[in-house]
């Protein structure tokens, strides 16, 4: 089986196994307690691990705790509205802690029925927003096979996500649904800076740009998640929010929970900096995902 490299390894987050298991372990340790019900999915935000590692790592841990799927279906890319879908559907996915194999039928089902680009171990894009969360998942999932999605901010992705978990249920297949996004980059790093800087800047951002959308992921309205992204850049990567919340419906999500909020500024103060939010999607006693 041919396998992708770990390109962000000994960057963005650990490169050795030792490091991963050691930062997961810290990362557990002061982690927000986890919502009860059934846990189907989440968000999970993707830059480096000091910035937003505990935030992705707690979701991750709060869907184990419940949940022991076959698949995580795992959506995310940085994508404009009129870019096309990505799918990686054959060999693995190295991390420091072992590979993850691709769900390879999983793949060739969703390739009969959309148009995508193929990536494959060997040819595709680096990206931070899937493998940024690879470690979490082989470590509290070890035998857990994963299927990569780019998908854009747009109104087909919601039917990607929704034929994902549907395919895993004709196959006999228990399914996770993970969408990867960060929320507002804001300064003039980034290029958006609408309040200017300092203390203003951060209190936007927190209590009305980030809030925004973070609501709309919290009331689980996928297609609004788009809207308020593409109007007021709080979201980087809302198509595979808003796939995910569609995913997750269908599995029979019915609330979503935040486990927590904070910004790159509370790590790392600066002009310039970053939202992030972990999200758990979870069924409710009586729902019919518990039936």
């Amino acid at each position: 089986m041919v396998t992708r490299s770990a390109d962000f390894a000994g960057s963005w987050y650990p490169g050795r196994a030792s490091e991963c298991l050691r930062a997961i372990e810290e990362f557990s340790r002061s982690s927000a307690p986890c919502p009860s019900g059934v846990t189907l999915g989440g968000i999970v935000p993707h830059a480096g691990w000091v910035f937003s590692g505990r935030i992705a790592c707690n979701v991750i841990r709060c869907l184990s705790e419940q949940s022991s799927p076959d698949t995580i279906v795992l959506f995310g890319k940085h994508l404009q509205p009129s870019s096309e879908s990505t799918i990686m559907a054959e060999g693995s996915w190295e991390t420091p802690l072992g590979d993850l194999a691709i769900d390879q039928e999983l793949g060739k089902k969703l390739l009969a029925e959309f148009p995508f680009v193929t990536e494959t171990p060997t040819r595709y894009d680096q990206d931070n927003t899937i493998e940024l969360q690879l470690p979490f998942i082989k470590h509290y999932f070890p035998d857990v096979r994963i299927l990569p999605l780019g998908v854009p901010p747009a109104q087909p992705s919601l039917r990607i996500g929704e034929r994902a978990v549907e395919i895993c249920r004709d196959l006999g297949r228990k399914a996770l649904v993970l969408g990867s996004t960060d929320l507002t980059h804001y300064g003039y790093n980034y290029g958006y800076a609408p309040k200017g800087a300092g203390k203003q800047a951060v209190d936007w951002v927190k209590n009305e740009n980030d809030k925004r959308v973070v609501d709309l992921i919290l009331k689980m309205n996928a297609e609004e998640v788009i809207r308020e992204s593409l109007t007021h850049h709080n979201a980087c990567c809302s198509g595979a929010v808003a796939a995910a919340i569609a995913a997750a419906k269908k599995l029979g999500a019915s609330e979503a929970r935040k486990l927590v909020y904070a910004t790159s500024y509370d790590v790392r103060p600066d002009s310039s900096f970053v939202g992030y939010v972990g999200v758990v999607f979870i069924s409710t006693p009586g729902h019919p995902a518990q039936r």
